[in-house]
Protein backbone atom coordinates (compact mmCIF):
# COMPACT_ATOMS: atom_id res chain seq x y z
CA UNK A 1 0.00 0.00 0.00
CA UNK A 2 1.32 3.43 -0.91
CA UNK A 3 2.67 5.47 1.99
CA UNK A 4 1.54 8.59 0.21
CA UNK A 5 -1.93 8.14 1.67
CA UNK A 6 -2.92 11.16 3.76
CA UNK A 7 -3.91 10.57 7.40
CA UNK A 8 -6.37 12.64 9.40
CA UNK A 9 -7.13 12.56 13.13
CA UNK A 10 -10.57 13.62 14.30
CA UNK A 11 -10.70 14.88 17.90
CA UNK A 12 -8.88 17.20 20.25
CA UNK A 13 -8.67 15.21 23.49
CA UNK A 14 -5.80 13.35 25.14
CA UNK A 15 -5.94 10.24 22.96
CA UNK A 16 -6.24 12.28 19.75
CA UNK A 17 -3.24 14.34 20.87
CA UNK A 18 -1.25 11.18 21.60
CA UNK A 19 -2.14 9.71 18.19
CA UNK A 20 -0.98 12.86 16.42
CA UNK A 21 2.29 12.74 18.38
CA UNK A 22 2.86 9.16 17.21
CA UNK A 23 1.94 9.88 13.60
CA UNK A 24 4.28 12.86 13.41
CA UNK A 25 7.19 10.43 13.75
CA UNK A 26 6.39 8.93 10.34
CA UNK A 27 3.85 10.90 8.31
CA UNK A 28 5.14 14.01 6.51
CA UNK A 29 1.81 15.71 7.26
CA UNK A 30 -1.00 14.96 9.71
CA UNK A 31 -4.40 16.53 9.09
CA UNK A 32 -5.95 17.25 12.49
CA UNK A 33 -9.50 18.36 13.25
CA UNK A 34 -10.20 20.05 16.58
CA UNK A 35 -13.63 21.45 17.32
CA UNK A 36 -12.65 24.79 18.85
CA UNK A 37 -10.85 27.34 16.69
CA UNK A 38 -9.19 28.85 19.79
CA UNK A 39 -7.44 25.52 20.44
CA UNK A 40 -6.34 25.32 16.80
CA UNK A 41 -4.82 28.80 16.99
CA UNK A 42 -3.13 28.04 20.32
CA UNK A 43 -1.42 24.94 18.90
CA UNK A 44 -0.28 26.86 15.83
CA UNK A 45 1.24 29.58 17.99
CA UNK A 46 2.54 27.70 21.03
CA UNK A 47 3.07 24.19 19.57
CA UNK A 48 1.08 22.28 22.20
CA UNK A 49 -2.51 21.40 23.04
CA UNK A 50 -3.55 23.79 25.85
CA UNK A 51 -6.12 21.36 27.26
CA UNK A 52 -4.64 17.84 27.04
CA UNK A 53 -1.12 16.40 27.30
CA UNK A 54 0.22 19.94 27.48
CA UNK A 55 3.83 18.71 27.72
CA UNK A 56 3.73 17.33 24.15
CA UNK A 57 5.46 19.73 21.76
CA UNK A 58 4.60 19.52 18.05
CA UNK A 59 6.53 20.40 14.92
CA UNK A 60 3.69 22.50 13.56
CA UNK A 61 5.08 22.34 10.03
CA UNK A 62 3.90 18.70 10.07
CA UNK A 63 0.36 19.65 11.14
CA UNK A 64 -2.56 20.72 9.00
CA UNK A 65 -4.91 21.98 11.72
CA UNK A 66 -8.52 23.01 11.20
CA UNK A 67 -11.83 23.38 13.03
CA UNK A 68 -13.59 22.64 9.73
CA UNK A 69 -14.33 18.89 9.83
CA UNK A 70 -15.34 18.60 6.19
CA UNK A 71 -12.08 20.21 5.12
CA UNK A 72 -9.99 17.66 7.03
CA UNK A 73 -12.07 14.72 5.79
CA UNK A 74 -11.68 15.92 2.20
CA UNK A 75 -7.88 16.05 2.50
CA UNK A 76 -7.40 12.69 4.26
CA UNK A 77 -7.57 9.19 2.78
CA UNK A 78 -7.36 7.48 6.17
CA UNK A 79 -9.30 8.92 9.12
CA UNK A 80 -8.64 7.99 12.73
CA UNK A 81 -11.64 8.83 14.89
CA UNK A 82 -10.87 9.91 18.46
CA UNK A 83 -14.04 11.79 19.46
CA UNK A 84 -15.87 10.43 22.55
CA UNK A 85 -18.60 8.07 21.35
CA UNK A 86 -21.34 10.08 23.06
CA UNK A 87 -20.49 13.10 20.90
CA UNK A 88 -19.58 11.35 17.64
CA UNK A 89 -22.98 11.67 15.96
CA UNK A 90 -23.17 15.37 16.85
CA UNK A 91 -19.66 15.98 15.48
CA UNK A 92 -20.62 14.38 12.16
CA UNK A 93 -23.83 16.40 11.73
CA UNK A 94 -24.27 17.56 8.15
CA UNK A 95 -21.93 14.97 6.62
CA UNK A 96 -23.19 12.43 4.09
CA UNK A 97 -21.98 9.10 2.68
CA UNK A 98 -20.48 11.05 -0.22
CA UNK A 99 -18.08 12.77 2.18
CA UNK A 100 -16.68 9.36 3.19
CA UNK A 101 -16.58 7.81 -0.27
CA UNK A 102 -13.34 5.83 -0.76
CA UNK A 103 -12.17 6.73 2.74
CA UNK A 104 -10.75 4.34 5.32
CA UNK A 105 -12.05 4.95 8.84
CA UNK A 106 -10.30 3.63 11.95
CA UNK A 107 -11.92 3.94 15.35
CA UNK A 108 -9.69 4.82 18.28
CA UNK A 109 -12.76 5.71 20.35
CA UNK A 110 -13.25 2.54 22.43
CA UNK A 111 -16.94 3.21 22.89
CA UNK A 112 -20.43 2.58 21.52
CA UNK A 113 -22.58 5.21 19.79
CA UNK A 114 -25.39 5.51 22.38
CA UNK A 115 -28.22 6.55 20.05
CA UNK A 116 -27.73 3.43 17.94
CA UNK A 117 -26.20 0.84 20.32
CA UNK A 118 -23.57 0.23 17.64
CA UNK A 119 -19.82 -0.03 17.91
CA UNK A 120 -18.17 2.75 15.93
CA UNK A 121 -17.29 0.58 12.95
CA UNK A 122 -20.88 -0.63 12.56
CA UNK A 123 -22.09 2.95 12.91
CA UNK A 124 -19.96 4.14 9.98
CA UNK A 125 -20.99 1.11 7.96
CA UNK A 126 -24.72 1.66 8.44
CA UNK A 127 -24.86 5.47 8.51
CA UNK A 128 -22.21 6.34 5.91
CA UNK A 129 -22.11 3.19 3.76
CA UNK A 130 -18.42 2.57 4.35
CA UNK A 131 -17.57 -1.06 3.45
CA UNK A 132 -16.46 -3.12 6.44
CA UNK A 133 -13.15 -3.83 4.70
CA UNK A 134 -12.39 -0.10 4.93
CA UNK A 135 -13.20 0.11 8.64
CA UNK A 136 -10.67 -0.60 11.36
CA UNK A 137 -9.87 -0.28 15.05
CA UNK A 138 -6.87 1.10 16.95
CA UNK A 139 -6.71 -0.37 20.44
CA UNK A 140 -4.29 -0.80 23.33
CA UNK A 141 -3.03 -1.58 25.86
CA UNK A 142 -1.92 2.03 25.78
CA UNK A 143 -2.57 5.18 27.84
CA UNK A 144 -2.17 8.61 26.29
CA UNK A 145 -0.26 9.89 29.30
CA UNK A 146 2.50 7.30 28.85
CA UNK A 147 2.68 8.04 25.12
CA UNK A 148 3.30 11.67 26.09
CA UNK A 149 6.21 10.52 28.26
CA UNK A 150 7.43 8.23 25.45
CA UNK A 151 7.23 5.14 27.63
CA UNK A 152 7.29 1.90 25.64
CA UNK A 153 3.72 1.02 24.65
CA UNK A 154 1.94 -1.42 22.35
CA UNK A 155 -0.99 -0.93 19.98
CA UNK A 156 -3.11 -3.38 18.00
CA UNK A 157 -4.52 -2.18 14.69
CA UNK A 158 -7.35 -4.32 13.31
CA UNK A 159 -9.10 -4.39 9.94
CA UNK A 160 -10.67 -7.16 7.88
CA UNK A 161 -8.42 -5.96 5.05
CA UNK A 162 -5.15 -6.46 6.88
CA UNK A 163 -3.10 -4.41 4.42
CA UNK A 164 -5.12 -1.37 5.55
CA UNK A 165 -4.33 -2.20 9.18
CA UNK A 166 -0.67 -2.72 8.31
CA UNK A 167 -0.42 0.75 6.78
CA UNK A 168 -1.90 2.47 9.84
CA UNK A 169 0.29 0.33 12.11
CA UNK A 170 3.38 1.40 10.15
CA UNK A 171 2.46 5.06 10.61
CA UNK A 172 2.02 4.66 14.38
CA UNK A 173 5.08 2.48 14.95
CA UNK A 174 8.06 4.37 16.35
CA UNK A 175 10.83 4.21 18.94
CA UNK A 176 8.39 3.97 21.86
CA UNK A 177 5.39 2.36 20.10
CA UNK A 178 5.25 -1.25 18.87
CA UNK A 179 2.29 -2.34 16.76
CA UNK A 180 0.48 -5.59 15.98
CA UNK A 181 -1.96 -6.23 13.12
CA UNK A 182 -5.24 -8.15 13.53
CA UNK A 183 -8.33 -8.90 11.45
CA UNK A 184 -10.68 -9.07 14.47
CA UNK A 185 -12.45 -5.71 14.28
CA UNK A 186 -15.51 -6.86 16.22
CA UNK A 187 -13.68 -8.60 19.04
CA UNK A 188 -11.10 -5.86 19.56
CA UNK A 189 -13.66 -3.07 19.53
CA UNK A 190 -16.21 -4.79 21.79
CA UNK A 191 -13.38 -5.79 24.12
CA UNK A 192 -12.17 -2.18 24.28
CA UNK A 193 -15.71 -1.12 25.27
CA UNK A 194 -16.07 -3.82 27.92
CA UNK A 195 -12.69 -3.17 29.53
CA UNK A 196 -13.92 0.34 30.38
CA UNK A 197 -16.95 -1.17 32.10
CA UNK A 198 -14.75 -3.51 34.11
CA UNK A 199 -12.39 -0.67 34.99
CA UNK A 200 -15.38 1.10 36.52
CA UNK A 201 -16.11 -2.09 38.50
CA UNK A 202 -12.47 -2.19 39.62
CA UNK A 203 -12.66 1.43 40.70
CA UNK A 204 -15.90 0.90 42.61
CA UNK A 205 -14.33 -2.02 44.49
CA UNK A 206 -11.23 0.06 45.27
CA UNK A 207 -13.44 2.87 46.56
CA UNK A 208 -15.29 0.39 48.75
CA UNK A 209 -12.04 -0.86 50.26
CA UNK A 210 -11.60 -4.21 48.52
CA UNK A 211 -7.96 -5.26 48.26
CA UNK A 212 -5.60 -6.59 45.62
CA UNK A 213 -6.64 -10.20 46.21
CA UNK A 214 -10.23 -9.48 45.25
CA UNK A 215 -9.18 -7.26 42.35
CA UNK A 216 -7.25 -10.20 40.87
CA UNK A 217 -10.36 -12.38 41.04
CA UNK A 218 -12.51 -9.60 39.58
CA UNK A 219 -10.26 -9.07 36.55
CA UNK A 220 -9.74 -12.78 35.89
CA UNK A 221 -13.53 -13.13 35.80
CA UNK A 222 -13.78 -10.01 33.64
CA UNK A 223 -11.65 -11.48 30.83
CA UNK A 224 -13.86 -14.56 30.87
CA UNK A 225 -16.89 -12.28 30.57
CA UNK A 226 -15.30 -10.53 27.60
CA UNK A 227 -14.64 -13.88 25.92
CA UNK A 228 -18.22 -15.06 26.40
CA UNK A 229 -19.62 -11.86 24.95
CA UNK A 230 -17.35 -11.41 21.92
CA UNK A 231 -17.63 -15.11 21.07
CA UNK A 232 -21.41 -14.76 21.09
CA UNK A 233 -21.44 -11.58 19.01
CA UNK A 234 -18.74 -12.57 16.52
CA UNK A 235 -17.58 -16.18 16.88
CA UNK A 236 -14.12 -16.56 15.33
CA UNK A 237 -10.88 -18.13 16.50
CA UNK A 238 -9.17 -15.53 18.74
CA UNK A 239 -6.72 -15.64 21.62
CA UNK A 240 -8.49 -13.68 24.35
CA UNK A 241 -5.28 -13.69 26.40
CA UNK A 242 -3.36 -11.57 23.88
CA UNK A 243 -2.53 -7.95 24.65
CA UNK A 244 -5.38 -6.49 22.54
CA UNK A 245 -7.88 -8.09 24.94
CA UNK A 246 -6.33 -9.09 28.27
CA UNK A 247 -3.57 -6.49 28.19
CA UNK A 248 -5.98 -3.67 27.39
CA UNK A 249 -8.26 -4.81 30.20
CA UNK A 250 -5.44 -4.95 32.74
CA UNK A 251 -3.98 -1.52 32.03
CA UNK A 252 -7.42 0.11 32.14
CA UNK A 253 -8.46 -1.68 35.33
CA UNK A 254 -5.22 -1.05 37.25
CA UNK A 255 -3.59 2.12 35.92
CA UNK A 256 -3.44 5.42 37.79
CA UNK A 257 -4.22 7.09 34.44
CA UNK A 258 -7.49 5.19 33.91
CA UNK A 259 -10.37 7.65 33.87
CA UNK A 260 -12.89 4.79 34.10
CA UNK A 261 -11.24 3.39 37.23
CA UNK A 262 -11.14 6.91 38.70
CA UNK A 263 -14.84 7.37 37.91
CA UNK A 264 -15.68 4.04 39.56
CA UNK A 265 -13.54 4.79 42.60
CA UNK A 266 -15.45 8.01 43.23
CA UNK A 267 -18.75 6.12 43.07
CA UNK A 268 -17.41 3.47 45.43
CA UNK A 269 -16.43 6.20 47.89
CA UNK A 270 -20.01 7.47 47.93
CA UNK A 271 -20.07 10.21 45.31
CA UNK A 272 -23.09 10.35 43.03
CA UNK A 273 -22.71 9.47 39.35
CA UNK A 274 -23.53 13.05 38.39
CA UNK A 275 -20.97 14.52 40.81
CA UNK A 276 -18.27 12.12 39.63
CA UNK A 277 -18.93 13.16 36.02
CA UNK A 278 -18.74 16.85 36.93
CA UNK A 279 -15.46 16.41 38.80
CA UNK A 280 -13.71 14.64 35.93
CA UNK A 281 -12.21 16.67 33.12
CA UNK A 282 -12.38 13.71 30.72
CA UNK A 283 -15.09 11.35 29.51
CA UNK A 284 -15.39 7.94 31.18
CA UNK A 285 -16.50 5.89 28.16
CA UNK A 286 -17.63 3.03 30.39
CA UNK A 287 -20.54 5.15 31.66
CA UNK A 288 -22.11 5.06 28.20
CA UNK A 289 -20.71 1.66 27.27
CA UNK A 290 -22.30 -0.31 30.10
CA UNK A 291 -25.81 0.78 29.14
CA UNK A 292 -25.24 -0.08 25.48
CA UNK A 293 -23.71 -3.49 26.27
CA UNK A 294 -26.55 -4.24 28.68
CA UNK A 295 -29.10 -3.44 25.95
CA UNK A 296 -27.22 -5.37 23.26
CA UNK A 297 -26.98 -8.41 25.53
CA UNK A 298 -30.78 -8.66 25.63
CA UNK A 299 -30.33 -10.26 22.20
CA UNK A 300 -27.57 -12.71 23.19
CA UNK A 301 -28.33 -13.58 26.84
CA UNK A 302 -24.66 -13.93 27.75
CA UNK A 303 -23.93 -14.44 31.45
CA UNK A 304 -22.40 -11.06 32.42
CA UNK A 305 -22.57 -10.59 36.21
CA UNK A 306 -19.94 -7.82 36.40
CA UNK A 307 -21.54 -5.80 33.60
CA UNK A 308 -24.95 -6.24 35.23
CA UNK A 309 -23.62 -5.07 38.61
CA UNK A 310 -22.10 -1.90 37.10
CA UNK A 311 -25.30 -1.23 35.16
CA UNK A 312 -27.42 -1.63 38.30
CA UNK A 313 -25.20 0.82 40.21
CA UNK A 314 -24.98 3.50 37.52
CA UNK A 315 -28.43 3.30 35.94
CA UNK A 316 -30.46 1.36 38.50
CA UNK A 317 -29.20 3.48 41.42
CA UNK A 318 -28.37 0.36 43.42
CA UNK A 319 -26.08 0.66 46.43
CA UNK A 320 -22.47 0.04 45.31
CA UNK A 321 -21.75 -1.86 48.54
CA UNK A 322 -24.82 -4.08 48.22
CA UNK A 323 -24.34 -4.73 44.52
CA UNK A 324 -20.67 -5.66 44.87
CA UNK A 325 -21.47 -7.86 47.87
CA UNK A 326 -23.94 -9.78 45.68
CA UNK A 327 -21.33 -9.98 42.91
CA UNK A 328 -18.74 -11.61 45.20
CA UNK A 329 -20.90 -14.75 45.36
CA UNK A 330 -21.00 -15.00 41.56
CA UNK A 331 -17.23 -14.91 41.00
CA UNK A 332 -14.84 -17.82 41.22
Amino acid sequence: MSKELQIGVIGGGSWATALVKMLCNNAPMVHWWIRHEATVEHIKKFKHNPNYLTSVQFETNKLDLSSDLKEIITKADVLIMAVPSAFLKEALTGLTPDDFKNKQVFSAIKGIVPEHNLIVGEFFNTEFNIPMENIGVVTGPCHAEEVAMEKLSYLTVACQKTENAAFVASQLNCRYIKTTVSDDIYGTEYSSVLKNVFAIASGICHGLGYGDNFQAVLISNAIQEIKRFVDAVHPIDRDINSSAYLGDLMVTAYSQFSRNRMFGSMIGKGYSVKYAQMEMNMIAEGYYGVKCIYEINKKYYVDMPITTAVYNIIYGHSSPASEMNLLTDKLS
